[in-house]
């Protein structure tokens, strides 16, 4: 059906490059994932109702609320996927869809204070109120959120992997917190989660290598707004930052073709060697004499930083590495900034299962050390765990 209606794309990462791939397949497990939650609505409130046996409605608001935004969500990204909308679009429509979401914690919650750490406490004291300044950290990570997800693609299965990487550490989170004196928060997060995970295995089984479908940006803007739902009405949104530690790397790298300091190509996904049948760096060409006093900034940063892939393509040079002179005024051929062609820089060329095997790998072990630090180092600043 997809394919009959043109969404539809073609794998550049394999030999045959002419089979039509169905696009936009997050769609489908949107939907499921919406009409679980539909049907799940009644079930919670149910087992809550409070020793008067008055209904919650507060706690009903949240989930609603939370629905809606998920749902605005969805229409973006399958209108994304349809017509292709600008980057603007992308990071204008998560906070609007985020809008409701903030309104309801006002109401309900409205705490906009913060713990200082025991080595600031004694200039700003022991809480912070941040005001409107926490309603815009919690409106930027929507944003955050929705578009780390799907600026990290190109690769089967990277998108749909690293969200169910990211769900289960989440999930586990919860879990450990349902002891304590949030126990209501992260219930309602587990309610998010468990569906999310399993409307994600199947199109994960249907997206790895070799993809039998794509999941659009459908998907990305779906899962990743589920995830800010489940922080903000989860009361950890901190916290959950520190899930997404290799995105906030990527996103930092990026930064300097993100915002054109750098030439940022259409595509940045890594290339295909037909010869070899890898993947290898993407890269990008330029001179960094013509760059702007940013561009020239970041380019020469990110050439001490030995982050990326340099190559000289001067008229009648051989292509080796450029020395100090031609670095600065020759045209230099440099690998797209985005932590998939950091990884393959450090890896040589790599067949692609293996790569999403890495990188799945890597989120996993930085879930790992946001466990560490959400658990064990946060003693060293605060007398209790926050």
């Amino acid at each position: 059906m997809f394919v009959d209606a043109g969404l539809f794309g073609m794998d550049l990462s394999k030999i045959n490059t002419t089979k039509k791939v169905p696009e936009a397949m997050g769609m489908i497990s949107a939907a499921v994932y919406l009409v679980c939650m539909f049907l799940f609505i009644p079930f919670p409130f149910w087992v809550h109702n409070d020793e008067e046996g008055t209904f919650p409605h507060h706690k009903f608001a949240e989930f609603i609320v939370a629905l809606l935004s998920i749902c605005c969500m969805v229409f973006l990204g399958f209108a994304d996927d349809v017509l292709n909308l600008r980057w603007r679009h992308k990071l204008f429509m998560p906070t609007i869809a985020a809008l409701p979401l903030l309104m309801v914690y006002s109401v309900n919650i409205g705490s906009t204070s913060v713990s200082v750490p025991m080595f600031a406490r004694e200039w700003v004291g022991t809480v912070v109120d941040l005001g409107p300044l926490f309603y815009v950290y919690m409106g930027m990570l929507s944003v955050f959120c929705t578009n780390s997800i799907n600026i990290l693609a190109g690769v089967n299965g990277i998108e749909v992997g690293q969200s169910l990487v990211i769900a289960l550490s989440i999930l586990f989170h919860n879990i450990i917190q349902l002891d304590g004196c949030c126990r209501d928060n992260h219930l309602l997060s587990i309610y998010f989660l468990l569906p999310l995970i399993a409307t994600c295995l199947p199109l994960a089984y249907y997206n790895w290598f070799p993809a039998r479908v794509f999941v659009g940006d459908t998907f990305c803007y779906f899962a990743g707004m589920t995830f800010a739902v489940v922080g903000i009405l989860g009361h950890f949104p901190k916290t959950m930052i520190l899930f997404f530690i290799p995105q906030v790397f990527n996103f930092v790298l990026s930064v300097p073709q993100l915002f054109h300091f750098i030439p940022c190509p259409r595509h940045r996904m890594p290339r295909f060697n037909r010869t070899t049948r890898k993947l290898e760096c993407s890269t990008v060409i330029f001179v960094p004499s013509e760059l702007s006093l940013l561009g020239r900034v970041s380019y020469r940063v990110l050439r001490v930083s030995g982050l990326v892939t340099l190559r000289s393509v001067s008229e009648g040079d051989n292509g080796s590495s450029p020395s100090s002179k031609q670095a600065d005024s020759g045209k230099i051929e440099m690998s797209n900034l985005t932590i998939i062609n950091v990884m393959l820089k450090f890896l040589g060329p790599t067949r692609e299962p293996w790569l999403a095997t890495y990188i799945l790998l890597l989120q996993g072990l930085f879930s790992a050390l946001a466990f560490f630090i959400r658990y064990v180092l946060v003693y060293l600043v605060y007398e209790e765990n926050h």
